[in-house]
């Protein structure tokens, strides 16, 4: 088993040292990351990076206030300095008593085979192929791009509450983009899978079969009519309504919006905001998600969280800061984007719950409408929950049943 990122130094001292001038709260947060990213672009590798990076920073909460500092070398000397450094932002609080840690609890995502596994020669042989693949598809395909990306992540999480969690993740993700063309124009198309797994993940979708799935839809939306303009019924597919729900709802039910007033749910817990037979979820124990882990970068235990439930809104995603400020419980959102950066709230996997009604039945009850399934780039303003979202794969409902493709669909 791979030691304690904080086992060199003395967190409990690092974190007495932090709030030796007062304070509410104080957390050390350390991380490595061990990553390979290899790029083809043009049928050659474009880029090839690996590195290690490693590191730790400390955070105090006074007043619902943060003071950050983050360090490089994860010495017990390089920690009580940056605990120094943030506690010296707190000027009347008093001296808090001795932290005592419990027992670290180490946890770990099961992966069946680590990256490692394969050279990295045998990786961008992966990639080769699945470009082959890309371009076997039809002679219109013209340029593919391809990105893969592993990282090992450890993290290890002590606080003043006494809390003090270890995790390791392993973290894949491979992403193609194909260009299509002919006389009439150009279309792009995209498909990414991935996911906190190994290289098991291409049991279950090849990187041959993600590069084909991204270059039939190019080569399909040259042929495809534009979508016609006005006002329809709109279907999306599983993956489509996962990107709708995340972008147009889930950056509204952050906490940290919802408490600037900067969503369009703020105060409005308890109110029907859609329809009965809609239930959002945020879930960070889906196994092999890209948003699951065991434990937050907080070191609060990776939960399912109701937001909607029936129509109605349950509650916002908290980490521990605005939970306290709040009055609410941490839902396991505090997520960091390194450990040079304070936690924020984000989401894990937001998604809107299964319904009871077959798809099949869905199409049937459409006259005439669109049925999404992908979505592109969009935007949203949450705080009046207007959106404007590109469609990059769709085609008419009509008469109830799948119609002719189109292109250029605009949903808002």
């Amino acid at each position: 088993m791979m030691s304690d990122l904080l086992s060199r130094s003395d967190p409990a001292a690092a974190l007495s040292a932090a709030l030796a001038r007062g304070g509410d709260f104080a957390d050390l947060f350390a991380e490595e990351k061990t990553s390979t990213l290899i790029e083809i672009d043009s049928e050659r590798v474009d880029k090839l990076a690996q590195g290690k990076r490693a590191g730790a920073g400390v955070r105090v909460v006074h007043d619902f206030r943060t003071a950050y500092s983050y360090t490089d070398d994860l010495s017990a000397g390089s920690l009580a300095e940056c605990a120094a450094v943030a506690s010296a932002a707190v000027k009347d609080g008093g001296a808090h008593p001795p932290i005592a840690l419990r027992s670290p609890v180490a946890h770990q995502l099961p992966v069946i085979r680590g990256p490692e596994s394969l050279s990295v020669r045998e990786r961008i042989d992966l990639l080769f192929s699945a470009d082959r693949a890309a371009r076997a598809v039809d002679h219109r395909v013209k340029q593919v791009r391809l990105v893969y990306a592993d990282t090992l992540r450890r993290i290890a999480v002590a606080n003043s509450a006494g809390v003090y969690v270890t995790d390791l993740a392993q973290y894949l993700m491979l992403y193609i983009e194909v260009v299509a063309a002919d006389e009439n124009g150009m279309q792009v198309a995209h498909e990414s899978w991935g996911g906190t797994r190994g290289l098991e993940i291409f049991d279950e979708r090849s990187p041959e079969e993600v590069a084909v799935l991204a270059a039939r839809r190019a080569v399909r939306n040259l042929t495809a009519a534009p979508a016609p303009a006005g006002v329809m019924t709109v279907v999306l597919a599983a993956e489509a309504g996962g990107t709708m729900v995340h972008e147009a709802v889930g950056h509204g039910l952050e906490a940290d919006l919802a408490e600037q007033g900067l969503s369009i749910y703020a105060d409005r817990i308890g109110e029907r905001i859609a329809s009965p037979i809609i239930t959002v979820l945020d879930d960070a124990t889906v196994p092999g998600r890209r948003g699951s882990f065991s434990v937050d970068d907080e070191g609060t235990a990776a939960q399912r969280t109701a937001l909607v439930d029936r129509g109605v809104l349950k509650g916002y995603m908290y980490d521990l800061r605005l939970g306290m400020k709040m009055g609410r419980p941490s839902t396991g959102n505090g997520r960091r984007e390194s450990y040079g950066h304070p936690p924020i709230v984000r989401m894990t996997n937001t998604m809107i719950a299964p319904g009871e009604t077959a798809p099949e039945e869905i199409l049937r009850s459409v006259d005439r409408g669109l049925y999404v399934r992908r979505m592109g780039g969009g935007e949203v303003n949450t705080v009046n929950g207007d959106f404007v979202f590109e469609v990059e794969d769709g085609c008419l409902i009509e008469r109830g049943e799948l119609g002719s493709a189109v292109r250029g669909a605009t949903l808002t």
